[in-house]
């Protein structure tokens, strides 16, 4: 999938010009789900506000029932918000969604394409349906799917069903692309490819904002990012700004027959028998005071580590405060329950003004 062989990958600017502004602008977004057989309603997302510049890469993280998915819908235009305001490229993609669908591609979770149509039949039908699209062929050769234009949709892998769906969600030319767990069933290759392409997308000044369970991804791909929980963001900034509000890392083992009572005052709590271990929001000053400890009393520190947290650890730990705070009432929010939007999201990629596909 080399984006530089095929032409006219340019993403066209709309005729209205942001001028400067977000592309996507969340202010206090709540989305309430009704009230079920029991008379109990269902709150998803808890007042939210986040914003997305134009041409920058966003990642939304969250395990599942976070609210991810219920924000990538309302921001789609295929839910309205129950409370708040939503902007994208300055309207509001619910009540003015015939002026902005045009303007954005979006892709699903899951595709669902007729089987026995092949892959290029399904490009050219999309393209019948879409604002300004762009030639199938061309869509397919973005995301490597050229050589396969004749296979049956049925016949293909589960990733390449992925790429196909990226390709669904290109042929309009989008401004700004949603993108909802994008490499998932993707072999290591399609997922290099797609990361390529969507830095390529990028740097042709179209806005990304997508949702993935790799960390690995978001962190390479993304310019900031939000991880969500229970219907809340609990932490946003880039990756490095995201891991380092976790705690770093110190550990090491106290030789043999050196007791935790000499270590300094402040460390002895962190001691397990000869096992050392230290969580610190202030690793380097930590990390001096110890070894200046340690030269002047001349004790080895074995296997002495000490590292910054990670993406993954902060996610991880986000994710566990979470699940400590469900059952406590008030704010334990959906920890424990699916994202009611989460199940089911279909077909609905590109730009056509109407082409959805979304369950109630």
């Amino acid at each position: 999938m080399d984006t530089d062989d095929v032409p006219h990958c340019r993403v066209p600017r709309g005729s209205v010009s942001l001028d400067g502004m977000d592309a996507i602008e969340v202010e206090g977004l709540r989305r309430r789900y009704s009230a079920d057989s029991k008379g109990e309603g269902f709150e998803a997302v808890r007042g939210i506000s986040f914003s997305v510049r134009e041409g920058e890469i966003f990642a939304l993280l969250g395990t599942n029932g976070a609210g991810k998915t219920s924000t990538v819908e309302v921001l789609e235009g295929l839910a309205p918000a129950t409370g708040g305001s939503v902007r994208v490229l300055g309207l509001d993609p619910y009540t003015q969604r015939t002026a902005v669908r045009p303007r954005t591609g979006v892709m699903l979770q899951e595709g669902g394409f007729p089987s026995e149509l092949t892959v290029a039949e399904t490009a050219r039908m999309w393209a019948g349906v879409t604002s300004d699209a762009r030639p199938p062929a061309e869509a397919l050769e973005l995301v490597g799917l050229g050589a396969r234009r004749d296979v049956r949709v049925k016949q293909l892998s589960g990733g390449e069903r992925r790429r196909l769906d990226l390709a669904l969600a290109l042929i309009g030319r989008p401004e700004v692309l949603f993108l909802d767990e994008p490499t998932t069933g993707m072999d290591p290759e399609g997922r290099r490819d797609t990361a390529s392409l969507v830095r390529r997308l990028r740097s042709e000044g179209t806005t990304v904002l997508l949702t993935t369970h790799y960390l690995e991804e978001a962190e390479q791909l993304s310019d900031r990012l939000a991880i969500m929980q229970a219907g809340r963001i609990v932490a946003a900034g880039t990756a490095e700004q995201v891991a380092a509000s976790r705690p770093s890392r110190i550990t090491f083992r106290l030789p043999a027959g050196v007791p935790a009572e000499r270590l300094p005052e402040d460390w002895r709590g962190a001691a397990d028998g000869q096992k050392v271990a230290r969580r610190t929001h202030t690793l380097q000053e930590d990390l001096t005071g110890l070894l200046l400890w340690a030269r002047d009393t001349g004790v080895a520190l074995e296997g002495l580590h000490a590292r910054s947290a990670s993406l993954e650890e902060a996610f991880l730990e986000i994710a566990e405060e979470g699940h400590l705070r469900a059952g406590w009432g008030d704010d334990a929010g959906t920890a424990g329950f699916a994202d009611p939007a989460s199940a089911g999201r279909r077909a609905g990629h590109g730009n056509s003004n109407e082409k959805t596909g979304v369950r109630a």
